[in-house]
C-alpha cells in the first residue's frame, strides 16, 4: 500500500504569510508536493506558476468563482437564473484560446486570453481538478420547495461543464458542504445527494470531493461512507471536527485510523489539508511529519 499524498490548501494554511506565491513557497519548504487554493483569481497566473515551479509543486485543485459574494452567493452551479454566469469562467478561456506551458488547448492559440478564464488558468498551472460549486438556496426560499428546480439547473450546468473540461483533460468535482455549522443555505450537503446527481449526469470526468470535516458533521458513518463512495472520489480534504483544526487537534476524529482506511481502500489521489491552523502553520504540521516518518513520501508520479 502506497503512502498517501498530501496537498496544502493555501486558502487556509500559512495565514501568517501575505499572498499566494509566499504561501506556495512555504508549502514547498514544508515538504508538500502539491497545493490547492479556493479562488486564485486575484493573483496573476504567471506569478503562481513561477512560484510553483520554483518550489517543485503542482496545483491540483481550484474552485469555480463564487459569484457576487456581496449578494451572498457562494457558487452558482445550481442557482436558477445564473447559468450564464456559472459558465462564463469556463467558456471565456475556450473562446479566447491560448497555448501555455506547452499544453495545447482545444481551440487554436490566438491573442491574449482574459485573466478570469478558468480553463486558461487550469492550462497555465497544469491543473488537475476544478470544484464546481453548487451554490446556496436563495435567501428566504424553502429548501424542499426549490430542490427539484435547483437540481435541474445543476444537472444542466454539470453536463455543459463536463463537456468543456473533457476537451482540456480536466476533472470536475462536486463537494457536499455541511449545512449544520458551515453554510446553512448550501444546496449540496450530503455525499448521498452528490452521488445521486453524479449518477444522473453520468460523465466519467465528474467525481466526488470528500471533505471529511463536512461528511462527519452531516452524516457520520465515515467508515461505511468512505468504503461506499471512494470509487467515485477524486479528491479528499481533512480537518478535525468540530473545531476545524489540525488532524492532531482535539476532536471527534481518529485520523491515524482514517488515513490507514484510505490506504487500505487503495486511494491514490491527494489529501488536501483544508484546516485552520491553531498557531504557526509549520509547527502545526507535526502530525504530517510524523506520518511521513512512518510511511515516507510517495514516489514521484504515484
Amino acid at each position: 500500500m502506497a503512502p498517501l499524498r498530501f496537498s496544502a490548501n493555501l486558502s487556509w494554511l500559512f495565514p501568517e504569510l501575505s499572498g499566494l506565491p509566499a504561501r506556495v513557497r512555504a508549502a514547498g519548504s514544508s515538504g508538500f508536493e502539491a497545493v490547492e487554493v479556493a479562488w486564485p483569481y486575484a493573483e496573476t497566473p504567471e506569478a503562481l506558476a513561477r512560484a510553483a515551479r520554483e518550489a517543485g509543486l503542482r496545483l491540483v485543485l481550484i474552485n469555480t468563482p463564487p459569484g457576487d459574494q456581496e449578494k451572498g452567493e457562494m457558487g452558482l452551479g445550481a442557482v436558477p437564473g445564473r447559468q450564464a454566469a456559472f459558465r462564463e469562467g469556463l467558456e471565456q478561456a475556450v473562446r479566447s484560446g491560448h497555448c501555455l506551458m506547452g499544453r495545447k488547448l482545444s481551440v487554436p492559440c490566438k491573442g491574449a486570453v482574459a485573466r478570469g478564464g478558468l480553463v486558461y488558468l487550469a492550462a497555465f498551472l497544469r491543473l488537475d481538478m476544478i470544484h464546481l460549486m453548487a451554490g446556496r438556496v436563495p435567501q428566504g426560499a424553502d429548501r424542499i420547495a426549490v430542490k427539484a428546480e435547483m437540481e435541474a439547473v445543476f444537472l444542466e450546468n454539470l453536463r455543459h461543464a463536463a463537456g468543456v473540461l473533457a476537451q482540456e483533460d480536466l476533472v470536475g468535482l462536486l463537494e457536499p458542504i455541511n449545512t449544520r455549522i458551515t453554510d446553512p443555505q448550501y444546496f449540496l450537503d450530503t455525499p448521498q445527494q452528490a452521488a445521486a446527481i453524479l449518477q444522473k449526469v453520468g460523465r466519467p470526468n465528474l467525481q466526488l470531493q470528500m471533505d471529511i470535516f463536512h461528511w462527519q458533521i452531516m452524516d457520520g458513518n465515515l467508515t461505511g461512507n468512505i468504503r461506499e463512495f471512494l470509487p467515485i472520489v477524486g479528491h479528499v480534504q481533512v480537518a478535525q471536527v468540530p473545531g476545524r483544526g489540525e488532524p492532531s487537534s482535539p476532536g471527534e476524529l481518529n485520523f491515524p485510523y482514517l488515513f490507514q482506511l484510505l490506504e487500505d481502500e487503495g486511494y491514490k489521489g491527494f489529501v488536501g489539508c483544508e484546516y485552520q491552523p491553531r498557531g504557526d502553520t509549520v509547527e502545526g504540521l507535526s502530525w504530517l511529519r510524523s506520518y511521513w516518518d512512518r510511511r515516507g513520501h510517495p514516489e514521484a508520479g504515484q
